[in-house]
């Protein structure tokens, strides 16, 4: 569906762990060195939804299709990465494509595993890695703003796309992330199209030892206490953990481990879920006989902008779309019965989808 999360921080902090568990692999080298990741790693995950496995059950589908989320894993930042520091702007770069953030920070001692500031201090990790976001935001920003003069000498330049602009340099001058900024003249369409990261959505990913994945430690508390002030989220994971989970094939099996190390479910489904909710998606269904299968779109989306996200004919041709709550066709058994009752809705180009919504688009070819 083109929704990705990068999974950043500073080297040996666990991220090339925590995605060989997201994706079930060993795909990420995972070694105790730092810049060990080089080049990206890229890996799509299942979005597990239980309201899914109930529509195609109830349709009797020969498939059943989940939302994918794309996970990549971005080599461990240093301090002076905006200014080709360590392997540099090279991954500041691979960044720009992602959507949304994981910035992964280390919570646990360790003797064993290195730390490039020879000490573990979450906080001064977060400001190094903040540091060099807001300083690669910064000096794009200038340099759009220099190349838009030149570009325009003489003529009048847009006042709303320059305030922005000048806005947007004095508030990452002053080490505010732009998606913090709500005040004018900021504009939130100029920013993001040019795909700033201190734009980007963030969680925290607090790489925790064992005995702390459900109450944290005095680490990851750092980092909560730090992150309320922001309002960002903040999730306790411990990656080594979680690697072991993902290799038990056997249900059951992974089941009674979770159990016995105190959780319901893996950390993994959480963070997934929490990386979802943090593009601002929301998930609608088409169901039939071959298949039932969850689709992607951004809230506040369109119902033919939603039917592209399937076949842009579902778009170019757009007549209508029928729908159905969720809920009705649970209690109803099905598009049949919800037909009789009277729970088909028609809709047409101005319908705002909603989470849930089983959608069934008419167009011309």
């Amino acid at each position: 569906m083109g929704f990705n999360c990068g999974i950043l921080g500073l080297p040996n902090v666990g991220k090339s762990t925590l995605f060989n568990a997201l994706t079930s692999t060993q795909n990420a080298e995972s070694k105790n060195y730092p810049f060990c990741t080089i080049d990206p790693n890229i890996g799509k995950v299942q979005v597990e939804d239980e309201r899914l496995k109930k529509i195609s059950e109830i349709s009797k589908s020969e498939k059943t299709i989940f939302n994918q989320l794309e996970f990549v894993d971005i080599a461990g930042l240093v301090k002076g990465a905006s200014k080709g520091e360590g392997l540099g702007n090279k991954f500041l770069s691979n960044l720009y494509s992602v959507d949304a953030l994981i910035h992964v920070v280390r919570c646990f001692e360790n003797k064993d595993i290195t730390h490039v500031d020879s000490q573990v201090s979450p906080l001064n990790d977060i400001n190094v890695i903040e540091t060099e976001l807001l300083l690669s935001d910064l000096s794009k920003v200038e340099n759009i703003i220099e190349n838009l003069k030149k570009k325009n000498k003489g003529k009048v330049i847009d006042p709303k796309l320059l305030n922005t602009l000048e806005s947007a340099k004095k508030n990452l001058d002053n080490g505010i992330f732009l998606r913090n900024c709500s005040e004018e003249p900021l504009d939130s369409k100029i920013l993001a199209s040019y795909n700033l990261l201190t734009v980007k959505p963030m969680i925290y990913v607090c790489n925790v030892d064992e005995g702390s994945i459900i109450t944290g430690n005095e680490l990851s508390k750092q980092v909560e206490r730090m992150a309320n002030e922001t309002s960002t989220k903040v999730l306790n994971i411990s990656a080594d953990i979680e690697s072991e989970i993902s290799l038990i094939e056997n249900l059951k099996e992974k089941q009674e481990f979770l159990l016995s190390i105190g959780l319901k479910e893996t950390s993994l489904s959480k963070l997934i879920r929490e990386g979802y909710d943090l593009l601002n998606l929301l998930t609608f269904f088409t169901s039939g006989i071959k298949e039932s299968r969850a689709w992607s779109c951004q809230k506040g989306c369109f119902a033919p902008d939603a039917g592209a996200k399937i076949h842009t004919d579902f778009k170019r041709g757009f007549i209508k779309v029928e729908v159905i709550d969720y809920l009705d066709f649970i209690e109803f058994k099905g598009e049949l019965n919800c037909k009789e009752k009277g729970k088909i809705r028609l809709e047409g180009k101005e319908y705002l989808v909603k989470d849930g919504d089983i959608m069934n688009f008419k167009f011309n070819v």
